[in-house]
């Protein structure tokens, strides 16, 4: 007769909820530093499933070109000196009107207030849930 054996754990999602955890983390991160900017109406949409280029999209406004410069800058010096964690780039940094950031498995849209009701990205995922940030980022 056989004993019988405990099932061996599926661990074959680790890896993705290690990746998933770290993206999170990561956006629970940047809307920190955002906010320490003073960034207005910071989302995270939580984007897994319905995009294949990351698993995050955060959008932030400012209220001035300056204020969009001091946010992205301040995500960018915050994220690499307290975290480590650097940007794959920046797009529209010159401008200052809508900053694009890649970091990977979360793109983060720093908008002019006037600017961000013009392309309402938020409305592509109307559907998708948001991840609430009341909480203090975690570290």
């Amino acid at each position: 007769m056989t004993s019988p054996t405990a099932p061996t754990p599926d661990t074959t999602d680790a890896p993705n909820q290690a990746a998933d955890d770290t993206a999170r983390r990561t956006a629970l991160q940047i809307v920190g530093a955002a906010l320490d900017k003073k960034a207005v109406n910071a989302q995270i949409v939580d984007v897994r499933g319905k995009v294949d280029y990351c698993d995050y999209v955060v959008v932030m406004s400012g209220r001035s070109d300056r204020q969009v410069t001091a946010i992205t800058k301040g995500i960018d010096r915050d994220l690499r000196e307290k975290h480590g964690v650097r940007p794959l780039g920046v797009e529209g940094l010159a401008q200052a009107r809508w900053v694009l950031m890649d970091f990977g498995d979360v793109i983060v849209h720093v908008f002019h207030d006037e600017v961000r009701g013009y392309y309402d990205l938020e409305a592509l995922w109307m559907d998708a849930p948001r991840v609430p940030y009341d909480a203090a980022p975690a570290d």
